[in-house]
Parts: C-alpha cells; sequence; structure tokens
C-alpha cells in the first residue's frame, strides 16, 4: 500500500500525504499488518507548528533513498502528538529513557508489537538511514537480542508510572508547600524572569501558582517576580505586540525571540494569568495583553460554529516565496524607516532596533526593555503622547504585515484546548467586565456540548469537518469540567454545575483507577497502549490528574460531595512522595 495519509483529517498528517514513504495513521489495521508481517515499525511524532518536523520531513521523509529504506523493511506510522497524545505520552516515556531527553519530532522503532526499541528526536538524513539500516540487520540476524531489549525497556517504562505511597496517611499542611517555594527561588532569573535558563517556556500554571500564594501569604518579593516576569513577557518578542498572541517559547533568556508558532493552549492559559495579575495590580500593560490577544484568537483562530483552532505555524512564506522560521513576524530597518517615517527614532528606542533587538541577517524581532516612563525621560514628550503614537506604529505595522504570506493554519479543534481557551474568556471577563467576552465564552461552551459530546455521554477529543473520530481522554474532561464550574462562577446557572458532574462521574466510571488513586489518560473504552498511562506533572499545560483534583476539590463543596473531597485528598497524599 503506498501513502495512506491523504484519508485523515489532523492538518500534520496531510502535510506528509504526499511523501514518498508509505505513511500509514495510528489504528488496528496498521498494527495488525506489522505483525503479520512480522516487520519493524517506525513511529514517528510530531505536530503541524513544529519547525524541526518540517525541517526532517523536507531532509528525509520527502526524499526517494529515505523513502526506499522505510518501504522496504518497516511499517510506517505518522502520528499527530495533538491528536494522539497518549501514544505520544508513552514513546516520549521511552525516548526520555534511551536519551535523557525529549522533543519534536520523535522517533522510534519498535517491534511489531509496539514496544520500542531505539528511538530519538531530530535525525539528520544519513543518520537517519544508518540507523534504520543497522536495526533492520540486527532484527533479521539476532532477534532474541531485540526482544530483550524491548522488555528491558518496557520495565523501564512501566516503572515510571506512579510512585506508590507507604505511608497513605500523610498528612497535608502549608509547610511542605513553603519549602518547596524556598527552594524553587534559587532558579528565578530576576533580570528577565521567568526560570533562570534558555530556551524559556512561559508555564503559566507555576506563575499562577506563584502569585496566589505570595498574595495569600503576603510575600511581596513573590509578588514583585511574577510581575516582573509578566511584564518581560509582555515586552519581549514571545508577545506580539502588533496583532496579540503568544508564541510558544523564546529560544533566549531575554523573552526575545521566539519558536514563532502560537499555540491555543498557551493563549487560553496566559489570557487567564494575566486576567488575575490584572485584578490583583491593574497595570494596564496586563489589560493590553488580555485584550489583544483575545481579539487575535477571535480573528484567526475561530471558526464559524465557534470553535477554536489549534496553531498557527512557525514557518511561513519569504519573499522569495520559501517557507521560513519567522518570516512574517520579522522585520529589516529599511522597511520600518519606510512605514515609520520621521518618528523612527523614537519607535527605535521603544523597540530596540539596535544590538539588543538584532536577531540574524538583519532580522529585528521587536522587543521592549524599558517601560514608555522611561523612554519619555530621555524625549520631552509626555507617556499618553507615547503611548499614543506606539498604537499608530502598531496599526502601521500590522497593515503591512497582513500583505505578507501568513503562517499555516492548523485548523483542527480539540476538546482541551478549547475548554482551556473558554476558561481564558470568562477569566479575562471577570477581570475586565467586558460582555463580549462572556458571549464568547458561552458560544464555545455551546460548541463543546453540540459537537464534542456524545449522546452516550463521553467526550471526543478533536473535530474538524463537522467529525469527531477519537474518543476524549482524561484531559478532555478535567479541563471541560473546569470550564463549566468557571461559567457557573460568572452566570449562577447551575446547570454548568451539572454538566461539571455529569462529566465527572463520567471519569469516574471510565478513567478512575483504584489501585493506584489515581485517574488514567485513557479511556477504558479503547484498545490498551504497551502501558498506562497516568499524568501527574504538570508540563505546559497542567497534568490532568492535579486539574481534576482541582475540580473535585470545588464539586464536593458546591455539592456537599464527601466522596469527591476523599478522592482529592487521597490524590493529593499518593503524589507526595514524588514531590
Amino acid at each position: 500500500m503506498m501513502n495512506q495519509l491523504s484519508q485523515e483529517s489532523s492538518p500534520y498528517l496531510l502535510q506528509h500525504a504526499n511523501n514518498p514513504v508509505h505513511w500509514k495513521a495510528w489504528n488496528a489495521n496498521s498494527l495488525a499488518q506489522a505483525k503479520d508481517e512480522n516487520k519493524l515499525i517506525i513511529v514517528s511524532i510530531g505536530y503541524s507548528a513544529c519547525h524541526w518536523c518540517h525541517v526532517m520531513e523536507h531532509e528525509s521523509f520527502e526524499d526517494q533513498e529515505v523513502a526506499d529504506v522505510m518501504n522496504a523493511n518497516f511499517i510506517s506510522i505518522k502520528v499527530d502528538r495533538e491528536e494522539r497524545p497518549d501514544v505520544d505520552a508513552v514513546y516520549m516515556k521511552a525516548v526520555q529513557i534511551l536519551t535523557g531527553r525529549g522533543g519534536w519530532p520523535l522517533n522510534i522503532v519498535t517491534l511489531p508489537d509496539g514496544r520500542p526499541v531505539w528511538g530519538g528526536t531530530y535525525f539528520r538524513k544519513q543518520q537517519w538511514i544508518n540507523a534504520l539500516d543497522q536495526l533492520q540487520e540486527l532484527y533479521q540476524s539476532a532477534p532474541e537480542k531485540m526482544i530483550g531489549y524491548a522488555e528491558n525497556l518496557h520495565q523501564g517504562i512501566q516503572s515510571l508510572g506512579i510512585v506508590q505511597n507507604e505511608k497513605p496517611e500523610t498528612s497535608i499542611d502549608q509547610n511542605q508547600i513553603a519549602t518547596l517555594v524556598e527552594k524553587w527561588k534559587h532558579s528565578f532569573d530576576w533580570d528577565f524572569g521567568g526560570m533562570a535558563s534558555s530556551p524559556k517556556f512561559m508555564m503559566p500554571n507555576n506563575y499562577h501558582f506563584l502569585m496566589r500564594f505570595g498574595h495569600q501569604k503576603k510575600e511581596n518579593k513573590l509578588l514583585e517576580f511574577v510581575n516582573l516576569t509578566l511584564t518581560k513577557m509582555a515586552f519581549g518578542g514571545v508577545f506580539d505586540t502588533i496583532d496579540g498572541g503568544f508564541s510558544r517559547y523564546s529560544v533566549d533568556n531575554k523573552w526575545h525571540v521566539p519558536h514563532f508558532e502560537k499555540m491555543l493552549y498557551d493563549n487560553g492559559q496566559l489570557v487567564s494569568l494575566y486576567s488575575d495579575a490584572y485584578k490583583l495590580t491593574q497595570n494596564p500593560l496586563y489589560k493590553e495583553v488580555i485584550e489583544k490577544t483575545l481579539s487575535f484568537v477571535e480573528r484567526e483562530l475561530m471558526n464559524p460554529e465557534g470553535g477554536f483552532y489549534c496553531a498557527l505555524d512557525a514557518d511561513s512564506l519569504n519573499t522569495e516565496n520559501h517557507l521560513e522560521e519567522g518570516a512574517f513576524y520579522v522585520w529589516k530597518i529599511p522597511e520600518l524607516k519606510t512605514i515609520i517615517g520621521e518618528d523612527f527614532d523614537l519607535f527605535s528606542q521603544v523597540f530596540n532596533i539596535n544590538t539588543f533587538g538584532l536577531w540574524e541577517d538583519g532580522n529585528y524581532v521587536l522587543i521592549q526593555n524599558q517601560s514608555l516612563e522611561e523612554i519619555t525621560k530621555h524625549n520631552k514628550l509626555k507617556v499618553s503622547e507615547i503611548e499614543k503614537r506606539k498604537k499608530t506604529w502598531e496599526r502601521l505595522l500590522y497593515i503591512e504585515r497582513e500583505k505578507r504570506h501568513k503562517p499555516r493554519l492548523d485548523d483542527k479543534c480539540l476538546t482541551s484546548w478549547n475548554a482551556i481557551m473558554l476558561k481564558g474568556f470568562v477569566d479575562a471577563y471577570k477581570a475586565l467586565q467586558d460582555k463580549k467576552y462572556i458571549e464568547l465564552a458561552l458560544q464555545n461552551a455551546d460548541f463543546i456540548i453540540g459537537n464534542l459530546w456524545s449522546n452516550e455521554g463521553n467526550l471526543f477529543h478533536n473535530y474538524k469537518n463537522k467529525k469527531s473520530t477519537i474518543n476524549g481522554y482524561l484531559e478532555d474532561y478535567c479541563f471541560v469540567i473546569a470550564a463549566f464550574i468557571s461559567l457557573y462562577e460568572v452566570t449562577f446557572d447551575e446547570k454548568w454545575l451539572q454538566y461539571a458532574k455529569q462529566l465527572t462521574d463520567y471519569s469516574f466510571e471510565h478513567f478512575y483507577d483504584e489501585k493506584t488513586g489515581f485517574f488514567a489518560f485513557t479511556s477504558n473504552m479503547d484498545e490498551a497502549l504497551i502501558t498506562s498511562h497516568f499524568e501527574t506533572e504538570d508540563n505546559v499545560i497542567p497534568a490532568s490528574n492535579s486539574v481534576t483534583a482541582k475540580n473535585l476539590f470545588q464539586l464536593s463543596i458546591y455539592f456537599n460531595n464527601s466522596y469527591y473531597e476523599k478522592i482529592c485528598n487521597q490524590m493529593l497524599q499518593n503524589i507526595l512522595p514524588s514531590v
């Protein structure tokens, strides 16, 4: 069989539909074929907005020589990690054991039964060919060696599961948290905010926690650090000051040059974070970030039915019609001088058209490192005058930029990410009282109920072209429940609480695991993978078990439900040994 991806709906899989590699999607037929033909499987995982995925596709998967090697001896399966986070999580654990790190593209070779034997992230063409040749040779000459290796690795993956709490009566008190925060403070970057490392990911969940903890404990130093972080992120190139919206992370330590993809889940969480920070500080910069980001989401990421698309790609077509990372977003000096005109000097001070703001190849990524108040000291202008000019410059740049080729859009909708964005709109409404935000939140809730919640009671994970094909994961349930609770808090319409309870009870029935005291990532209605996955570590998105625990705590109060409270406490106790 030739390449089968043209039958899929995932934009990432469709990007690979014309490769000479005989790609298949992850499904029962592909896995059965590997067993029937006793062939090793290549599982290659990525997502549509991923820059290095595009690089490896261009260098290897579009290359006939590579395709010949893959087609001759392997069953090659392409996976969209956003559609199949369960498959991604299991094989990511394998690669982390093998190499000590992870990332995308994620490329694994497995036995015909799906157990991994080798893997890594990005490979150059020759490295990739050599590795595949060696693996195939070993499988032909000494399959028992490979099977033994797979068994060891499989045990390793399973042992990365849940740490059993030997003392189930562990008491939970605030002092434990204070100790952890003290340790955490050693990693703070007091120059640019965030953690003292690069690349820098936003990790909104972390700052939400630090802000709440600092406020409750009256620890002003913590609040100062959170405000420094939020200010520097808003000033940096990771925030698109022209059109709103955040990129996924910055490659440097000053939030300057992002990997330019804009993901829905980051923007939903960051709107919630800046909304809470605005309630606390009334900082007008935070209000500007919220308003610009939500207008970006509404304009660029909303479908006609009120759902939200996943992402904009990092790459876009440059003036030579080649895909280039960041081409849509960067500026050169001659172009800026033409657009900004006689204000160019002042513009350069605000946005660092100097060595601080230079990226590479004469390209500048706009970044502020001083407030407008500081800039007025060097210029005989009022702050209000500079603010007015800044708005004018941004409008001029927006008009000019709209003439460029836009980054590619990933136009599938994911339930979990939609719910994160829905909550962002609710939190923005709480902070700014703009009725439009609650209207869009309710519209999105109706979209989820109408298209992603089946009559059998389960949620679906994905939606595109009026179709949903994947049963929901725990992340879908926990974020929809959290979003519905937040809708109740602003509308006082009890149907949202009832919906949240309905989905919670469904989660107990199909995800809860008595033995570990946690909720599995995958429903018991689905085909089992090579190991169960329990998501307990927060990442760029909070872990589904931690969101579930918080939901249970809130619902235990609303419904006076002692069972929810008991399970929530048990989950906290069970996680303590691994903290």
